[in-house]
This record gives structure tokens, sequence and C-alpha cells, in this order.
């Protein structure tokens, strides 16, 4: 956390401990740099004191972790608990795991979850899903998964898409058992180490072929055109889990069939770039742009003009309230109208806390929701 007035003509004297005492949401280090900053402050404090009422609902998820996982303990010690610490599917969940750049150009090659057979999907669900599942609990109980797995810590990128579709009304799954859907996902960062998750959709789209396009500069240029096809779960600790007979089977049947029912490609650079590439070949249903921070990238502005002269729904996330307003602002800006779909809060956001986040408000991966 910083001093929100840092590089007002005098330095920070000390840490920011003094709060603002109407919003609470930003701190300083001294009563003078609050007092410049107030000129600037003034616009957003009522906006801020709003969001932060919001902050028990945010906090509001089933897990028996929930205490620990939005009391800001550190992401190494919360996984180093559970046995996951920088493995696997894990390693980019904390600041001291690996880079995009330290992976090379294939699967990890581990494809585990790195937990027991009781904690993980690593396997097909009992039955097809039969409602639109609203929150983590539905999702928990649906895949026979105990609340004390912390398995929501990567599986809400996979969620959040078929949330999205949902929020969306994505017009190819208005159609009974649609063959295919298409996926744009834009600016993907440690996503490119989960990839594995992504086979989950399959639990919820059983008769559906769903091709996602990745496409983001963070993607390294030896990944660069990459197409990966998932064909399996990824399986769980347990040698004799039924998941690695049935994972093999299905590996055998995606070699003869030379198809799998989650195909993944991934394009390095920006959207507006890019898409010429791929979508006369694969024209999206849906545009997905997790964590976007819309209002701090410049490069967002072409995009989202492509974006609308598309006429494909798009869905943006973000971390916090703040930043899905100033988001608001720019889209509206370039388009001209207001929202299609309003902000709202994720019910499948990462569960476990953003660690030092700029302003105090509660901060989780894909936490709000909004889309043209």
């Amino acid at each position: 956390m910083e001093c929100a007035g840092k590089g007002r003509g005098t330095r920070c004297v000390g840490p920011p401990t003094r709060r603002c005492g109407r919003c609470g949401a930003v701190s300083y280090c001294s009563v003078s740099h609050q007092i410049s900053h107030w000129i600037d402050h003034k616009e957003e404090c009522q906006r801020l004191e709003q969001q932060m009422k919001r902050a028990d609902d945010l906090n509001d998820f089933p897990f028996t972790f929930t205490p620990e996982a939005t009391l800001l303990e550190s992401r190494c010690s919360f996984l180093s608990k559970r046995g996951i610490h920088r493995l696997g599917m894990w390693v980019c969940e904390c600041r001291c795991g690996a880079s995009l750049g330290s992976f090379d150009s294939s699967r990890s090659g581990d494809e585990c979850w790195n937990l027991s057979s009781d904690l993980c999907p690593c396997r097909g669900p009992p039955s097809p899903v039969s409602k639109h599942l609203r929150s983590w609990l539905d999702y928990y109980e649906w895949r026979c998964i105990p609340l004390h797995s912390p398995v929501a810590l990567v599986l809400h990128w996979p969620l959040t898409i078929y949330h999205a579709t949902q929020v969306a009304s994505v017009r190819s799954l208005a159609v009974e058992n649609c063959e295919e859907l298409c996926i744009h996902y834009l600016g993907p960062e440690k996503e490119i180490l989960q990839l594995d998750a992504f086979w989950e959709l399959q639990a919820f789209f059983p008769n559906t072929k769903v091709h996602i396009q990745f496409i983001g500069p963070a993607i390294p240029e030896h990944r660069d055109g990459q197409k990966i096809d998932l064909s399996s779960y990824a399986h769980c600790l347990d040698k004799d889990c039924i998941c690695r007979s049935l994972n093999d089977n299905l590996n055998k049947m995606a070699v003869t069939d030379k198809s799998s029912n989650v195909t993944l490609q991934l394009h390095r650079g920006y959207y507006h770039d890019r898409y010429r590439d791929f979508t006369e070949d694969s024209f999206p249903d849906l545009v997905i742009a997790p964590n976007a921070g819309i209002a701090a990238y410049p490069s967002w502005l072409p995009t989202i003009e492509l974006i609308n002269e598309m006429g494909v729904p798009a869905v943006f996330s973000d971390y916090c309230e703040e930043a899905c307003h100033l988001a608001e602002c720019c889209i509206t800006r370039v388009t001209g109208r207001p929202l299609a779909i309003p902000i709202q809060i994720n019910p499948f956001r990462q569960p476990l806390v953003v660690e030092d986040s700029a302003l105090l408000l509660p901060c989780y991966s894909n936490c709000f929701l909004f889309g043209i």
C-alpha cells in the first residue's frame, strides 16, 4: 500500500498509516500529503465510501479457509500449509513462483492438481449441470468437492468464462446441444501456466467443442501461434485413482480422432493488431478480458473500438469496483452508450485477497464483471 499523496512535491515521511476518515479506502504518510491530495480525492471519496460498504459482500465465501484468505495472510503461507507452494498449476500463485518466460513451449508435462482425488475435479462430474450455477457453493456441491479444497484459486478462470456466457446470453448457447463455442480471451498472464484448468469447461458444455484464442502481449514470443489440445482432466496425486486410466483412454481417443473437445491457441500481441490472423476462421461467440485494467492502459482503446464494430458480446472483469467504474467511463466515451452488462460482483471471483493493492478496497482476481 502506497501513500495516496505520493509524488505531490514532497517526499513521504513514513508508511501510509493515516487513512481517510470518510471513505477509509486510501491512506497517507502525513497530514500534509492528505491535505494536498484532497483536491483530487474529493471527487472520488464518496464513491469509494460506498464501495467500501460492500466489503462484507465481497468477503463472503462458503469456504472453510475464508477467514485466512480474506485477511491478507501471505499467499506463500496459504499455499505452503496445503502442500502446493510452487508446484504445478500453483507455481504462479505467489510472488516467488515462476514467470511466463521460464516455461517451455509445451504444457507443463505434470498436468496434476498436486492434491488428493477428493479435493479436485480430476474426472467428470457425477451428472450434467442441470441449472445455472450461481455460487462457489453450487459448484463445489455439484462437483462433490469439500469446502476446504483450494481449487477455486485456479478454477476461477474457467468458471468466470462459464458465468460470462450466462450473463452475456451468448447466442450459440441458446441452441440446444450447440456444436461449437468460440471464445477470444484477451490479456492472459498467469492463466498461461494454468491451461489444464480450462478443461473444466467440458463439464459445463459436454456436447460442445470449445475453442479459445488467447491473445495478449504477455504471451512469450516462442509460444506465439502454439495450438494446444486439451483432452483430459488434470489428474490427482492418488496413483490408484480412476482418473489416470480415464485420462489415458481420453488421450488415446484424441490421438485417434485427431480432435479435442477443448482447443487453445496462443497469439502474442494486442487484439486489434492480431485479430485478422484468426477471426476469419474463428469468429467469436464471446470476447472476454479478465482483470483487464482498461483505464490503466491506453492500448485498450483501439481494442474496444474493434469489439464495438464487431458487434460481439464482450465481458470484462477487474480486481475492484473502482477499476470497473474507471473502465466504464473509458468504454462509454468510445462506444457512446452505456454498458450492456452493468458492473456486478462475479460470484466466481478468486477467494484469495490480492496482496498490496493500490487501494484499501477489497480486491480479488476477477472480482467484478461488466460488459458491452
